[in-house]
């Protein structure tokens, strides 16, 4: 999503669009990793020092509630933050805590299905799989003494 579209987003929601809401957005919303509000603020910090990570959560906040973004809680973990809204599975090492997603081909026509046969409307999906990435199994090399 370019800056134009979120700026249009916004302004159809009712949301004034300041640089610093700016920067959040086009930030979060190119985003690959799943990032923490901690993370963004810290990345924003150098172009707008002023940015607080207050304005970072109410921006998030706000993202998640016009759709544009999706909010991962995990028991024990601080929030991450997704930009990809569509079905899709969000793959998390339970080591490193590290989040890709995988969007499987036909995980839209598995998601209709689910719904169609709950005979509900969706209002929100989530799908994780829990695992160790490839970093996280390799063994580590035992210590060689030397006498």
């Amino acid at each position: 999503m370019n800056a134009e579209e979120i700026i249009a987003k916004l302004r159809e929601k009712g949301f004034k669009v300041t640089p610093q809401r700016l920067a959040i957005c086009e930030l979060v919303l190119s985003s690959k990793d799943h990032p923490t509000a901690e993370q963004l603020h810290q990345k924003l910090k150098a172009k707008h020092p002023t940015v607080s990570l207050a304005t970072v959560y109410q921006t998030l906040h706000l993202l998640t509630e016009i759709g544009l973004l999706q909010e991962l809680g995990f028991s024990e973990r601080i929030s991450r933050y997704d930009p990809n809204t569509s079905p899709h599975i969000n793959v998390l090492c339970e080591k490193c805590g590290r989040i890709w997603d995988y969007q499987a081909e036909n995980i839209g026509e598995f998601w209709s299905h689910v719904i169609k046969d709950l005979g509900i409307q969706s209002i929100g999906q989530r799908l994780d799989i829990y695992t160790y990435c490839d970093d996280c199994v390799k063994p580590t090399r035992p210590e060689t003494r030397t006498s």
